[in-house]
């Protein structure tokens, strides 16, 4: 080694002997010096290899129905991510032509592009202006990697670093299917497949050459090449893409000038979705959740909703979905429409470009044929109004002659230029001026026997309205919590027959409060009555009798296991009257548990959730973790997991479903025979709270039950002639018309034990000698649910004592001192044989 280095020394030490020999070595290292410095400067915060080994676009989370149908997107960035070996070559080599022709053989940076970018940089910084990109695609996705796209020398150098990176830990299919995933094409459309489907309605499997070679123009400057505004400018760049790909060798001269007589052949943007976003307040509530779950942006977690691309299947059925949207929209119209018309409050600037603002204002319409629209100009009696696509209509004076709210005077007289406004199109360019009614409402729909929720709708629109009104408006439900009073009376000791008296009921308060006195809504009084007919008419003064007897804990009690509220620190009568609040999806799944026979359902609306992979991450249920082996790869030789049961016994069964067959008498010929010539096995009850301030209706068939509300934001009287009956009734009429009008006619179910018995529906007395009439609903004869031993005994008549007294003297025999057993007739041996089911 000594002879090696006096050798090495022997041939540099005259070298470094020279001075400017010295100077130069200096220099190379000071340089060499200075671009490690640099490097490490720019470099640092760079992605590292690993993290680009496992990038990952940012794609959309998409969410589906009840039967597994596309319903919505939750998307910022409208992105399909596809392998390499899924873009066909023909995009493939457009692209390459139009951005980067070298880009399988340099390295990451093209040198003579750079070069001449460079000096362009420099004749520009002279003369003005921003200098051409000399950037590669490697360079493109750094670029995007980076999220960063300022024009500066410092990004530029971070550019190169990160391309280098790129190149040297990922191959160049997968820089390129980085690229063909990422890159924004305008439309909302990021990636060449979401582009295919935003401009021509096409997967990339299915894209001509000319189409392809139309995307390929869009990367440096989507607007400048619209297909609508820029075609001239759009058919000169793409026919250049055309010839590149023909000098490069990917098509011949033929298919290139074919392509190039071509037009562009792209769709109108919007027209290319394939399925309708819906779902409103649904969704609303479905998004929530999954930020709660996962975050929003993809600096919250691999799995958030915008960057996630999450597959989330939900219990939305459409079909219900539209109809209650549409069956709570045209209730509350209905409700507010002779109350005259409201300003919505909102307006916008006309003198300049209009039709953003317009489109940006929060406000929803509702109904389909409902526009929203500014005022444009005013003259006599026309008003030229204006549309978000530019259009423009005319609104005659007579169609809006409805008075200003609180105000009065023709409503037509107070619009005003920049004024937004609701209308309605009523003929060729002319319009009917319409309002969001003020009076609010929700409607929750569930599954019975599962809990999932398959309809929501929590107003009249949720875009300027999120306010869920179904799942977060606590509201008195009036008469529509007294079947957990008449449940719980059921479960202690009293039947559908016992007696009640209808009549003044006053309860002491103490010294400060005085005497505390009821009365029904309509201040009348009946008499003694069965408890079902209490149920039936709504009768008050019999509820907070009957609540008296059983005892207000226990009812505290039941109304918590039932997940309508709790009550405990309120115990007071008033709360069987439905003076506590609840919200219409607690008070609906309250409902759907009565006829689950008591078993507990709770409310979802979300089934499961797939990661981007297709890896389940959440279940409402928990099966897997419950059952411990169903995700197993081979089977293990034992019998096969079973799902476990969803839910436990809260009530009483055989109390639930006397209380579902006294409810269904409501229907029959109580306060919502509204639904009966719905024609089919149904319970509800109606709900009018003081004032009235609230109007109910909850109910439905032995699979869906739902609930419907209406009410003030801010409690006030709605008026006199507001019922649950009249109002909120209807409603569900109009919901269940729709969403079970092809479902089949299922009955109510009784449990083990029941017994079927004949009754008179008024006295409660057993019957016998006939049978009760569906023809007529009011026939004083009807079939009673009782719980063993609990049904009214048969009375021992005078007759049956002589005939039986005469057929002892015949035999010769001395007269009983007790009564006689009746003779056996049809019904005794049906009622030994345990009632009729």
């Amino acid at each position: 080694m000594v002879a090696f280095n006096q050798r090495v020394h022997d041939r540099i030490d005259p070298w470094f002997a020279r001075k400017w020999v010295r100077r130069l070595a200096w220099l190379a290292f000071a340089g060499l010096m200075a671009l490690s410095v640099i490097w490490a400067y720019f470099a640092s915060g760079l992605p590292s290899s690993e993290k680009l080994l496992a990038y990952q676009p940012s794609l959309p989370s998409n969410v589906r129905g009840y039967d597994g149908n596309p319903v919505q997107t939750f998307a910022r960035e409208r992105r399909v991510e596809l392998s390499y070996d899924e873009y066909p070559p023909l995009v493939v080599h457009a692209f390459i032509s139009a951005e980067d022709k070298t880009f399988f053989q340099h390295g990451g940076i093209d040198y003579p592009g750079l070069i001449g970018a460079v000096f362009d940089y420099g004749r520009k910084q002279v003369t003005g202006g921003r200098a051409r990109g000399g950037s590669t695609i490697t360079q493109q996705v750094a670029k995007y990697l980076l999220q960063d796209s300022s024009y500066s020398i410092g990004r530029k150098v971070r550019e190169a670093i990160l391309a280098f990176r790129l190149e040297s830990t990922l191959s160049k299919q997968q820089i390129l299917e980085i690229y063909l995933n990422s890159i924004f094409l305008g439309r909302n459309a990021y990636g060449v497949q979401a582009a295919s489907r935003a401009y021509f309605d096409k997967d990339v499997g299915d894209l001509t050459l000319p189409e392809a070679a139309y995307l390929a123009i869009l990367p440096k400057a989507p607007s400048s090449y619209d297909p609508i505004r820029q075609t001239e400018r759009a058919l000169a760049r793409r026919n250049y893409v055309l010839r590149e790909m023909s000098k490069n060798g990917y098509i011949t001269e033929d298919q290139w000038k074919s392509a190039a007589a071509s037009p562009l052949g792209t769709i109108r943007y919007g027209s290319n979705e394939k399925f309708r976003q819906m779902g409103g307040y649904f969704m609303e509530d479905v998004r929530r959740d999954l930020i709660r779950r996962y975050g929003e942006k993809a600096e919250d977690g691999p799995n958030s909703v915008y960057a996630g691309g999450l597959w989330v299947r939900t219990s939305m059925v459409p079909v219900m979905q539209d109809a209650a949207a549409n069956a709570l929209r045209e209730g509350l119209a209905r409700f507010d429409g002779g109350r005259g018309w409201q300003d919505t409050g909102l307006s916008i600037d006309i003198n300049g470009d209009w039709k953003v603002p317009l489109s940006l204002a929060a406000l929803g319409t509702g109904f389909p044929d409902w526009k929203k629209a500014v005022v444009l100009s005013k003259s006599g009696n026309e008003a030229t109004i204006g549309f978000q696509n530019g259009a423009t209509g005319t609104l005659d004076a007579s169609n809006a002659q409805q008075p200003k709210r609180g105000v009065g005077g023709a409503a037509f007289g107070f619009l005003r230029p920049g004024m937004i406004i609701i209308v309605k199109e009523t003929g060729p360019n002319n319009y009917a001026l319409r309002s969001i009614p003020e009076v609010g409402g929700g409607f929750v729909a569930e599954e019975v026997h599962t809990g999932r929720v398959l309809a929501m709708q929590g107003g009249f629109d949720v875009v300027g309205s999120s306010y869920n009104r179904a799942t977060q408006a606590l509201r008195q439900p009036g008469s529509a919590f007294k079947p957990i009073v008449y449940s719980t009376a059921l479960e202690n000791g009293m039947t559908p027959a016992s007696i009640v008296v209808d009549a003044p009921f006053c309860v002491w308060q103490g010294a400060g409060l005085g005497n505390k006195c009821f009365r029904n809504f309509d201040g009348k009084y009946a008499g003694p009555k069965t408890m079902r007919w209490g149920v039936e008419q709504s009768r008050n003064l019999m509820t907070v009798r009957t609540a008296s007897q059983t005892g207000m804990p226990k009812i505290i009690a039941n109304a918590a296991k039932l997940g309508v509220g709790d009550y405990s620190k309120t115990p007071y009568l008033s709360i069987a009257l439905g003076a506590g609040e609840t919200t219409v999806q607690r008070l609906v799944n309250a409902y759907a548990i009565l006829a689950n026979q008591g078993r507990e359902v709770r409310p979802t609306l979300i089934d499961y959730i797939q990661d981007r992979n297709g890896k389940v991450i959440f279940r409402s249920d928990n099966r897997c973790a419950v059952m411990e082996g169903c995700n197993a790869d081979d089977w293990n030789g034992k019998e096969m997991p079973r799902p476990p049961l969803r839910s436990k016994q809260l009530l009483d069964p055989q109390a639930a479903y006397q209380m579902v067959h006294i409810m269904e008498g409501v229907i029959e010929r109580g306060t919502a025979t509204v639904l009966r010539d719905l024609n089919r096995p149904m319970f509800g009850k109606t709900g009018t709270t003081s004032g009235p301030t609230n109007v109910w209706f909850v109910g439905g068939t032995p699979d869906v039950v739902g609930g419907v509300y209406l009410g003030y934001d801010h409690p006030r009287p709605m008026g006199h002639a507001a019922q649950g009956g009249r109002v909120a009734a209807p409603i569900f009429k109009q919901f269940a018309q729709t969403a079970f009008k092809d479902a089949e006619k299922v009955p109510f179910v009784a449990p083990a034990g029941i017994r079927m018995v004949r009754i008179d529906r008024v006295t409660g007395k057993r019957v016998f000698g006939t049978f009760p009439t569906t023809e007529d609903p009011k026939s004083s004869v009807i079939w009673e649910a009782f719980q063993p031993e609990t049904e009214p005994r048969r009375s021992y008549r005078r007759e049956d004592r002589a005939e039986a007294e005469a057929d002892q003297a015949a035999a010769g025999k001395p007269k009983a001192p007790r009564a006689v057993k009746p003779k056996t007739q049809p019904e005794d041996f049906l009622q030994r044989q345990g009632g009729i089911y």
